[in-house]
């Protein structure tokens, strides 16, 4: 069946290849710069560990369907059992196959070495950390409000509550063209 419905794409789909429908395509933009840039690999392992866990779960709601399945336990005590234990049986597989990959390595990230840069200063080191326990010691200071700012917002607000400020025009006016206009 796959093998015919790619014969009758092959024969009913058009073939008109041109330069532009065999660039490469990146979103809809132009591409630039090389593809064979170097890419991270942690990213392709995200991707198998989420496939890993994503497959998983296919297999995991028809297993809950027949454990759940009140008219098949009652008809036989002996499915729910089996079902919980091939459940039980499937996670295991699953997270040896998880412990064996952390194991081994594969699921580290790819981190560069650090690189822990030298300069040929003549300040010596105490000095740096001496002006990092300075400027590390600082203190919050606590919040007070004072009895004199407060009362003038207080007055203040109720100076503007009592006067209807004047409404304010737009400064602008928009136009609008009719596509018969241009």
């Amino acid at each position: 069946m796959v093998c015919f419905a790619f014969f009758i794409n092959k024969v009913l789909a058009p073939n008109n290849p041109n330069p532009e429908k065999l660039s490469s395509y990146e979103c809809g933009e132009e591409p630039t710069g090389s593809a064979w840039l170097p890419f991270n690999s942690r990213f392709y392992v995200i991707a198998l560990v989420f496939l890993l866990f994503d497959v998983e779960m296919v297999f995991v709601f028809p297993w809950a369907i027949v454990f759940g399945s009140h008219e098949m336990n009652n008809a036989d005590n002996r499915w729910g059992a089996l079902a919980l234990t091939e459940m039980f049986a499937f996670l295991g597989i699953l997270i040896l196959g998880l412990v064996y990959v952390w194991v081994k390595g594969d699921l580290d990230w790819i981190k560069p070495d650090p690189i822990i840069p030298v300069t040929d200063t003549v300040v010596p080191q105490s000095l740096y950390d001496q002006l990092n326990t300075e400027m590390g010691n600082y203190k919050v200071k606590e919040f007070a409000i004072q009895e004199s700012a407060l009362q003038n917002v207080v007055s203040t607000a109720t100076v503007e509550t009592t006067e209807a400020a004047p409404a304010k025009k737009p400064m602008f006016k928009p136009t609008f063209k009719k596509p018969a206009n241009e």
